[in-house]
Order: structure tokens, then sequence, then C-alpha cells
């Protein structure tokens, strides 16, 4: 988890409409502290808002009882109260999220913060490594000097390398790198809602067996108009064309597509758009 130790609290967060109803609430002062609680564990996680055990293990509300010291049901209350009054998000695997976590937590900031502690972890390092040189070698061994400063270089390269690679971790699913990852999700952030983070996991995960973003996108649009737009619904059509259909990529999905065209011609009325009646599947849910 990243090395940020601060949260932004406004001054007049007591005069908020919402922070005056849980004031009302009983158990008010508790609740109030949990949500303090919740904002400094997203902050510590730094995961865009996300409250996380781990980097990869997203808290569930009974670890929050244990780690916020609270009564189990008064998490519970205050969870439902969060969510009722948008201060929160809970997507379908129960991974809560702090809603407009930038009003928390100054983005600039916590890359300043992750800057300064890689460049004084930098130096440091290298003060010690020079340190143990100039134990080493004699004082004319000039060529030995040269060559012990250009471990020094290469291993700062190195460090700057890991600290690039666990920001990027920090900061976000590695599978954000992934060009498809990024054409998978805005399409499903823009036509259906915004994607949450465990599904962003998931998309990261369906991809390494179907990886044309593409035809992803074709059965997230067919989920929808079906009313369905789950990934596990949208995960049964890719596996379903894949196993009884033979479909693994978009252009062999607009084939099989024209030819249903072609021999639906003649039949009336417009057919529904569905992924059984279109391909002959049958979705198991």
């Amino acid at each position: 988890m990243a090395e940020i130790t601060w949260i932004k609290l406004k001054t007049d967060m007591f005069e908020n409409d919402k922070i005056k109803l849980i004031e009302a609430l009983p158990d008010a002062d508790t609740i109030i502290v949990i949500w303090i609680k919740l904002l400094a564990s997203a902050g510590k996680a730094n995961t865009n808002g996300y409250i996380m055990l781990t980097e990869s293990i997203p808290m569930n509300i009974e670890e929050m009882s244990t780690i916020f010291g609270r009564p189990l049901n008064t998490v519970r209350l205050a969870i439902q109260t969060f969510k009722r009054y948008g201060m929160i998000e809970i997507d379908e695997n129960d991974v809560i999220r702090i809603k407009n976590w930038e009003n928390h937590q100054n983005i600039d900031g916590m890359e300043r913060v992750r800057e300064q502690n890689r460049l004084r972890k930098q130096k440091q390092r290298a003060k010690e490594k020079q340190l143990q040189i100039g134990h080493a070698m004699s004082r004319d061994s000039h060529a030995t000097e040269r060559e012990e400063d250009i471990d020094i270089d290469k291993e700062i390269d190195k460090e700057k390398e890991e600290e690039k690679e666990k920001s990027s971790r920090q900061s976000s699913p590695s599978s954000l790198i992934d060009v498809r990852f990024v054409k998978i999700r805005t399409y499903f952030d823009e036509n259906i809602r915004t994607s949450t983070f465990a599904e962003h996991r998931k998309i990261d995960e369906l991809l390494k067996f179907y990886p044309d973003p593409q035809l992803f996108i074709e059965a997230i649009r067919i989920a929808n108009e079906n009313g369905k737009a789950n990934f596990k619904y949208i995960e049964g059509i890719l596996r379903n064309w894949k196993t009884e259909k033979g479909i693994t990529t978009y252009e062999h999905y607009l084939k099989k597509e024209a030819k249903n065209d072609a021999k639906s011609k003649g039949n009336s009325p417009k057919r529904q758009r569905t992924a059984e009646s279109e391909f002959g599947v049958k979705l198991d849910f």
C-alpha cells in the first residue's frame, strides 16, 4: 500500500446536511467516528477510495468492526446510512468505495509525497553505497572507483523503475495499462454505468480467455439489451460463443451474424437481438 499518512477534512464538514442528519441518529457519534475511520482507511490504502485490507483484499464489515473497535451492528448501521446518503458505493461483490474520493484526498499532493519518499530513499541508499565503497577501495584505485560509481547509477536507475512499477500497482489495477482493458472499461462506463474496482479485476481476468476487446464489447451490448448488464451474464455469452459456436473474434461474430440475418430475411417483425435468438446459445444462470 502507498505511504500516504494524511487525508483532507474540511473545517465545515459538520455543516453538511448529511452529517447533520447522521447526528440525529442513535449512536451518531460512533457513526461519525466510523466515517472518519473509513476515510483514513481509504487514504492508507491509496486505491482511489476503496476500503482495502491489503493491496488485493477488500475489507468487509466484520473486519471493519474488529479493526475500528466498534460493535458489528453499529458498523452495519453506519454502512447502510453512508450508502443511503450517497457517501459510499458498494459493488456486487460488496467492495466498499468512498464516493467523490478526490474531495478527501489531494491527488497532486499524494504524488509529491510519493516522489519525495522515493528521492529520500534513493539518496540515502546512494550515500550508504558510497561509504561502503570508500572503506573498500584504495586511494589510488581510480578505475575501481569509476566502476563503482557506474554501479551506483545503475542501482539508482533500478530503484526508479521499481518505484514506478510500485506506484502503478498502488494507483490502479495492473490491467489499466492494457489498451484492450481501457477500451472495454470506457465502453462500459459510458454506456452502462461506472465500473467498480472488482469489475476491473474481472475484465482483466476474462481478457485472458477472451482477448478480442471488440467481441467483449459486443457481449456487453447484448447483455445490456437483455437487461442483464452484469459480468456473470457477460461471461456466459462469451463462454457460449466460444464453446458452442467457436466464436473467438469479432470478425467471426460478424460473419455468423450475417448468415443469421440472411436466413431471417422475409420473416416478420424485427427480431429481438438476444444471445439466444441470434446464436442459438443457451445461457444457464
